[in-house]
C-alpha cells in the first residue's frame, strides 16, 4: 500500500472526499513528524508507538574494497506495533 491507497481507503472508509482524506493525513504525518523532532513518543493505542533514539559512532566495513569506514552517529526512528495491529496480522 502506497500513499495514494491510504488516501483512497480513508475517503472510502470515512465517507469523505480524497482530497479531505490528503489533507487529514498530511496533517497527522506532520504532526507526528513535528512531536519526533522535539525528541517526543507518538503513541496510538492498539496501533503502536514511534520513538527516536540514538545510534552511536562505529566502525563499518566497505562491502566492495572490505576497507574500514567510520559511521557517524545519528537519530533513529523506530516503531513499535501495539498489540491491536499485531494481534490483527497474525
Amino acid at each position: 500500500m502506497n500513499k495514494t491507497d491510504l488516501i483512497n481507503g480513508m475517503a472510502e472508509n470515512a465517507g469523505i472526499t480524497k482530497a479531505a482524506a490528503k489533507k487529514a493525513l498530511d496533517s497527522l504525518l506532520i504532526d507526528i513528524e513535528g512531536s519526533l523532532q522535539k525528541g517526543n513518543r507518538v503513541s496510538l493505542v492498539g496501533f503502536g508507538s514511534w520513538s527516536v533514539s540514538r545510534r552511536a559512532a562505529r566502525e563499518g566495513r566497505n562491502p566492495q574494497t572490505g576497507k574500514t569506514i567510520q559511521i557517524k552517529a545519528k537519530n533513529v526512528v523506530k516503531f513499535k506495533a501495539g498489540s491491536d495491529l499485531g494481534n490483527a496480522v497474525n
